[in-house]
């Protein structure tokens, strides 16, 4: 039986980030619907300016550390590594040539 793996996105309610959040999700389900089956996206609202992106328990995304919101592609390589490190992405991974 595959693993079930679990992204988690905590977002700014006072910043209005929940479309955001999203969309991102979104983005994430799309990419990795057999990897995050049975464990999905969480959505987590939080406050002062905070927009992180857990991978099964690790930060791939910080919006304070990182400095600013990830580019979608490069965020779907962050999560790729942590939760199907052999996969590829197609033109996520030709775009980081």
């Amino acid at each position: 039986m595959p693993v079930a793996h679990e992204v988690r996105i905590v977002y700014c309610t006072q910043c209005n980030w929940l479309l955001r959040a999203a969309w991102v999700a979104q983005e994430l389900l799309s990419t990795f619907q057999d990897e995050l089956t049975g464990g999905g996206v969480t959505l987590e609202p939080g406050t002062g300016g905070i927009f992180e992106v857990h991978a099964d328990g690790d930060r791939v995304w910080s919006r304070k550390d990182d400095g600013g919101f990830p580019d979608i592609v490069a965020l779907k390589r962050l999560v790729r590594d942590r939760i199907a490190p052999g996969r590829v992405l197609g033109h996520a991974d030709r775009a980081a040539r």
